[in-house]
């Protein structure tokens, strides 16, 4: 099996063969099962976009990858640390705050950390930022993630805007069916109203089959 990096600059560090998206093992270790696969002295980890959804976004025709290897990265409901363990592949040089809510899985993600030294887990709702704006300066992160599933997260999402960077990447997994019972498009419209006041919307794509009524959003700082 050949593994190659993609050709597009936007894509550096992420790896591609005839079927499937890999990155390039920090640590050679499993972290949910996934595939290793060893090739030319390098290990690389198959990424499951079952189970991420950056991962399914990439899988749809996300149309950059936001995260290099010195970015520092704000990730709101890290969970257990799937997507993040690959998060922490790519930005090998960087920092990534990670933030939860979830006792449990901040128990796995701290044992993932203990391994992985650019990943830091923070206890917390990413609600309530003043639990956190001790960790992370203003104006210091790269990328702002979010992956929560509750009602307000467009609001969730503005709240920790002043954390990124002016220019930054900021990527929501926007989960329509927390947020209300209507036509998932109409939400989506609705969702988009409230960022494009603080932000450049780049991308928009759907990420079913792998995620139903999710929508991942690319969009630059303003």
């Amino acid at each position: 099996m050949q593994i190659n990096e993609s050709d597009k600059k936007e894509f550096k560090s992420i790896y591609f063969d005839n079927k499937n998206i890999y990155t390039k093992a920090l640590v050679k270790e499993k972290v949910y099962g996934e595939v290793i696969i060893e090739e030319n002295g390098n290990y690389y980890r198959q990424w499951n976009p079952f189970k991420s959804k950056y991962c399914a976004g990439l899988k749809n025709g996300l149309k950059e990858n936001v995260f290099k290897k010195n970015s520092t990265v704000l990730y709101l409901g890290s969970a257990e640390g799937t997507t993040v363990s690959h998060v922490s592949d790519i930005v090998s040089d960087g920092m990534i705050f990670c933030i939860d809510l979830s006792e449990i899985a901040m128990q796995k993600l701290t044992a993932l950390a203990e391994k992985r030294d650019n990943i830091f887990p923070i206890l917390s709702d990413a609600n309530k930022i003043e639990n956190y704006t001790e960790f992370i300066e203003e104006e210091s992160v790269d990328v702002l993630f979010q992956d929560v599933s509750q009602r307000n997260q467009a609001e969730i999402f503005i709240q920790n805007i002043g954390f990124l960077k002016k220019g930054g990447w900021g990527v929501l997994s926007l989960k329509t069916k927390s947020i209300s019972q209507k036509d998932k498009k109409e939400i989506l419209a609705d969702e988009k109203i409230k960022l494009e006041k603080y932000f450049i919307i780049e991308q928009i794509i759907s990420i079913e089959p792998f995620e139903k009524e999710h929508y991942l959003i690319l969009m630059r700082k303003i």
